[in-house]
């Protein structure tokens, strides 16, 4: 049985502090009002900073087990409902609807958080008409992936059958059929009579704008999340083994908010529907407890992206970007000891919205870095640990420097 209980603070107490490791808690706010800020806050919440009965307070940092993301103080005299880390598969054993509102709530910020992402990193808002499913396969049409420009135009006519671009997209598969290429079954998702699914080599599991009704677990191989934007394809994650996707569109019912590819050394994925999750939630808590912690991790996630966009440098944000990829992976750095990625650096060069003219030049400097390697299109850093203190020096400056402007404004110096 979970071993709860019960703390007060009084009006201006401390409860949470940004950058602290005290994540061994989380807390449920029984009565009294909260504020929560941040030091960057590069977005304003959804639904404000005023949190009261019911909200959860440091729920993100304990379930990612990551430094706090947020400074929590009493706005009034506070009573709070301790939960501490360990315990919470048998909270939510013995009470369904705690698990829910926490799942439901990190769905929300997951995607208003993506939706901020996009307009801040990519210049763009999140696109969700269909019509969009259509440039997604002429893109994958000229990069010559023709079984992923299959799945994009096979899904657009199915959902737009009387759609602005149906005669292209026919004229297409038409095309990519006579250059010897057999159109199957799981080459256009036709692969859902069982809860696993198995692909040989690089396959499209949804597209962005398609509505979904199924999460995916990964039980072998990898899943690249990605966007096209502006004709250009950008690399949002790399998931791995035991990673979790699509639950965005399966919990809040709206269109997929990014692509999901496996990539070419193929996969096997546990699909799971609403139906499926909702009788998971009450019999199976370890499960359900796994599936908040990817959810916090990757929230946790968004906010330190959001933190990249204020980086002006772009050498600067492609290794901040590089040490958030190697935190995720929660490997302590080894100095000396080299680490590959799965993705190039034009791909990292997109995942910090480097505008697309600035690209070529950015990575070209990056590379000329001495502990950064390119080898098969894939980036290696050649000491762990001095990428992590690279990327930590970078934000110290940056924080020294915007101090440093604040003070001159202060003094009416804007030098």
């Amino acid at each position: 049985m979970a071993q709860l209980s019960f703390v007060k603070f009084k009006k201006d107490s401390y409860i949470l502090i940004e950058g602290k490791y005290d994540t061994n808690f989380f807390y449920i706010i029984q009565s009294g009002n909260v504020k929560v800020t941040k030091e960057s806050e590069v977005v304003i919440e959804e639904g404000g900073n005023i949190f009261g009965p019911g909200d959860f307070l440091g729920v993100v940092s304990c379930m990612a087990r990551h430094n706090q993301i947020e400074t929590a103080v009493a706005l009034t005299d506070v009573n709070l409902i301790s939960v501490p880390y360990d315990q919470f598969p048998s909270l939510i054993a013995r009470n369904a609807p705690v698990a829910m509102k926490i799942i439901y709530s990190f769905s929300r910020k997951m995607r208003y958080l993506d939706e901020a992402l996009a307009r801040i990193t990519l210049k763009k808002n999140v696109a969700t008409e269909l019509e969009h499913l259509f440039a997604i396969g002429e893109y994958y049409m000229r990069m010559s992936k023709f079984n992923l420009a299959i799945y994009a135009y096979y899904h657009y006519l199915k959902a737009l059958p009387t759609g602005m671009h149906v005669r292209k997209a026919k004229e297409n598969i038409v095309a990519i059929q006579n250059m010897g290429v057999k159109i199957t079954a799981d080459m256009i998702g036709g692969n859902t009579d069982s809860s696993t699914r198995v692909y040989s080599g690089e396959s499209m599991v949804f597209c962005e704008c398609q509505s979904g009704q199924e999460l995916y677990i990964i039980q072998k191989g990898h899943v690249k999340i990605t966007k096209i934007v502006d004709d250009n394809e950008v690399l949002l994650a790399v998931l791995k083994e035991g990673d979790m996707f699509g639950e965005m569109a399966l919990l809040e019912n709206k269109p997929r908010s990014a692509s999901a590819i496996v990539t070419e050394e193929g996969a096997q994925l546990m699909a799971i529907s609403y139906k499926n999750f909702t009788h998971l939630v009450s019999t199976q808590p370890q499960l359900i407890a796994s599936l908040t912690t990817t959810f916090a991790e990757r929230i946790w996630s968004m906010y330190r992206q959001l933190d990249n966009t204020m980086i002006r440098e772009p050498v600067e944000k492609m290794y901040d970007m590089l040490a958030l990829q190697f935190e995720k992976t929660r490997n302590k750095p080894v100095s000396n000891s080299p680490y590959t990625f799965n993705f190039g650096p034009i791909e990292l060069a997109n995942m910090c919205g480097i505008q697309k003219g600035y690209v070529s030049e950015a990575v070209a400097s990056f590379l000329q870095e001495p502990i950064i390697r390119c080898n098969n299109s894939k980036i290696t850093v050649t000491d762990q640990l001095e990428l992590e203190k690279k990327a930590a020096y970078f934000k110290r400056m940056q924080k020294i420097e915007a101090s440093r402007k604040e003070a001159r404004a202060k003094n009416g110096v804007y030098w």
